[in-house]
C-alpha cells in the first residue's frame, strides 16, 4: 500500500527541513563526533546513512520505497548520478557520482528531512529518525568495485537473505541486467576484499 502524501504535510516537511539544516550546522560546529564530509566535484561517492540507535524503522516495504523514491528524486534534482543502492531495516548505502560536491549536505538534508517526517508519523516514534551519514570517495576503479561488492552483498552480510536474488530493496537486479550475471560474478571473485572491508569513515561501525 502506497503512503499517502498530503499537501498539508509538505509544509510540515519544509519546516522540519529548515530545522534539521540549522541543527546540522550547529552539530558540525559543536559535536566532536559528527563525521567529516568531503565536497568533491565530479567524483565517485559511497554514502552510508543510519537510523538513530539502529532501530528497524525502515522494516516496512512502503517506507523503503518512499526512501528510494526520495533518493532518486534528490539525486536527479542535484544532477548527481545514482549508480547503486541498498536499503536495509536500519541503514542504507549509496554509490554514485557527484556533480557539485558542495550540494552533498543539502541533498542529504532533503532526503532525511522529507523521509524522516513520514517515518516518524508511520512508526509513531518519539525519538529522532536519522542519526548520521558518512561519505567516502573511492580512489580508483578497484576501490570502487570493492565498495560496489560490499553494497550489493549487504543483505547477505546482515543475514536478510542467503541469495542476493531474493532481496528486493537493492540495485543488485539492475546490476545483473546492466553488467551481466557472468561479469558481476567475476567482479565478486576478482575483488573479494569486500568481505573484510571495514568502513573507516563510519568510525569502524558494522554497517
Amino acid at each position: 500500500m502506497a503512503l499517502a502524501i498530503d499537501a498539508s504535510a509538505i509544509d510540515v516537511y519544509k519546516t522540519a527541513k529548515a530545522v534539521l539544516l540549522r541543527n546540522t550546522r550547529a552539530m558540525r560546529k559543536d559535536y566532536q563526533h559528527n563525521p567529516t564530509h568531503l565536497f568533491v566535484d565530479d567524483a565517485p561517492y559511497f554514502i552510508t546513512a543510519a537510523i538513530y540507535l539502529k532501530r528497524p524503522l525502515l522494516k516496512s516495504p512502503e517506507l523503503k520505497h518512499l526512501l528510494l523514491e526520495r533518493m532518486k528524486h534528490c539525486f536527479a534534482e542535484y544532477q548527481w548520478a545514482l549508480h547503486h543502492w541498498v536499503i536495509l531495516d536500519n541503514h542504507y548505502h549509496l554509490l554514485g557520482n557527484s556533480r557539485v560536491g558542495l550540494d552533498l549536505a543539502r541533498m542529504m538534508t532533503d532526503i532525511h528531512a522529507y523521509t524522516g517526517y513520514y517515518i516518524k508519523r508511520t512508526t509513531e516514534t518519539e525519538e529522532r529518525v536519522w542519526w548520521n551519514y558518512w561519505d567516502y570517495c573511492p580512489r580508483h576503479e578497484r576501490d570502487y568495485r570493492i565498495r560496489q561488492n560490499y553494497l550489493l552483498n549487504n543483505p547477505i552480510k546482515h543475514g536478510y537473505v542467503d541469495n542476493l536474488h531474493d532481496y528486493s530493496f537493492s540495485s543488485f537486479h539492475e546490476a545483473v541486467d546492466r553488467q551481466g550475471a557472468d561479469v558481476l560474478r567475476q567482479q565478486f571473485r576478482e575483488h573479494p576484499e569486500f568481505r573484510t572491508l571495514v568502513l573507516r569513515e563510519a568510525y569502524d561501525d558494522d554497517f
